[in-house]
């Protein structure tokens, strides 16, 4: 069999040994080649199994899945038998390679496999793909000889925060076995054609190369509301230290209540603690004093919380939070939603500077929403996904403590 030569990051995905390992890459990186070698690889391992390879479209299988495996198993002086019309690769002595669509999930069924390898799986929306996801892993059940588990590898390009970010990314220490190499297109630059690389950079803007170049989930979306947020170079390692003063941006909304507790490291903010959905003003009272006994808590509510009733109490949701002891720092009326946004944007990235620190395993929900939340049709803050309330609420303490300064421009009558 003649030697396959491998990038680093092609070579760590075909003999990752993790159940679910998954090649997030960019525009030239190789990732389908090293789909190939993996699930050819998984055949000639158990030849008393099969193997399934999936692809967006029957289009795909086509064009690109039977014809690289074609020319991959010639190169390797492989024998095999195809038939196109079941979308089935027969090696004689060695089981099937099975074809599958991922465009409809429902006839993902009728056959069984050891391994499996989803190519560009984060195309698909993020539902379909939550729904191709489980039934590739239901069809995983062959037992192999050897008793080790059935593996499913991901090969796709990072398609913003959908499925694979969600799985593999979001919260990754509560899913063993799931496991992101990272390729980028520079990765396989060898094997490009001349220009290849300059081309993307004189095509796509800087999020879509970000993503496209170097393999990273990114906010794809048109109009994010938080651009320069990013999850490792803002992210803080701070947690909070006894006795030290808490300060506490709020958000009122009966069910959905969200606080996002800060700590000052100088004059920097640091969001290390977030609670969410809480019933109402006096739950959120009895939480935050229950959790933090021994600390002085400054609180930045939403501003029209001095005049609204929580869950049809008799006082406002501001006086419920004096009563418990709390210092409300509040203006008479909420900022402009433009002025809010400006302050937070500001304190996450401005001159080079990354004031706005994030603690990514204490405040998760946060994280996301500075990640996802885009403008809506109207130009707004996007409220329709849920990822609002807990950004408005450490907003409410941003642009408190740290407003934009707008210019005003003083004008004297002239005097002749």
């Amino acid at each position: 069999m003649p030697q396959i030569e491998l990038t680093p990051p092609q070579f760590e995905f075909v003999t990752a040994e993790d159940q679910f390992p998954a090649m997030v890459a960019g525009f030239g990186s190789g990732k389908t080649h090293a789909a190939i070698i993996r699930t050819l690889t998984k055949k000639l391992q158990y030849p008393g199994q099969n193997v399934a390879y999936y692809l967006p479209t029957y289009d795909l299988v086509r064009r690109i899945g039977f014809p690289r495996f074609m020319e991959a198993l010639e190169s390797m002086d492989i024998k095999f038998k195809p038939n196109k019309n079941d979308a089935i690769l027969a090696i004689p002595g060695a089981g099937e390679i099975i074809f599958r669509t991922m465009d409809t999930p429902e006839r993902i069924i009728g056959y069984e496999v050891a391994d499996s390898i989803a190519d560009e799986l984060d195309t698909l929306p993020e539902e379909q793909a939550r729904a191709v996801w489980t039934k590739i892993i239901s069809r995983n059940r062959q037992k192999k000889p050897d008793g080790s588990l059935n593996t499913v590898g991901v090969a796709t390009t990072p398609e913003g925060f959908r499925f694979v970010y969600d799985r593999w990314k979001r919260n990754p220490d509560n899913a063993p076995g799931y496991r992101i190499i990272k390729a980028s297109t520079m990765s396989n630059a060898k094997n490009l054609p001349p220009g290849y690389i300059e081309s993307l950079r004189a095509t796509y803007p800087s999020n879509l190369l970000a993503a496209y170049l170097d393999g990273e989930f990114v906010n794809l979306v048109a109009g994010s509301v938080y651009p320069e947020f990013d999850r490792s170079l803002n992210a803080s390692s701070e947690t909070i230290k006894p006795g030290e003063p808490l300060h506490v941006g709020m958000d009122f909304n009966v069910g959905k209540m969200s606080a996002a507790v800060h700590v000052l490291r100088g004059d920097d903010p640091h969001a290390v603690k977030e609670y969410t959905g809480v019933l109402d003003t006096p739950a959120m009272c009895a939480l935050l004093k229950r959790e933090h006994p021994g600390h002085s808590i400054m609180v930045y509510p939403d501003a029209s919380g001095q005049a609204r009733k929580s869950n049809n109490a008799s006082e406002s949701d501001h006086a419920i939070l004096r009563a418990a002891g709390f210092s409300v720092r509040v203006n008479a009326t909420n900022p402009r939603v433009k002025d809010r946004v400006l302050s937070v944007n500001a304190m996450v990235h401005k001159e080079g500077k990354r004031r706005y620190r994030v603690n990514p395993e204490t405040c998760p929900e946060l994280v996301e929403s500075l990640e996802k939340q885009a403008y809506d049709k109207h130009g707004e803050p996007d409220k329709a996904g849920g990822l609002d309330h807990i950004i408005d609420a450490a907003g409410y303490f941003l642009v408190y403590r740290y407003p934009i300064q707008h210019r005003v421009a003083v004008v004297q009558p002239l005097r002749l």
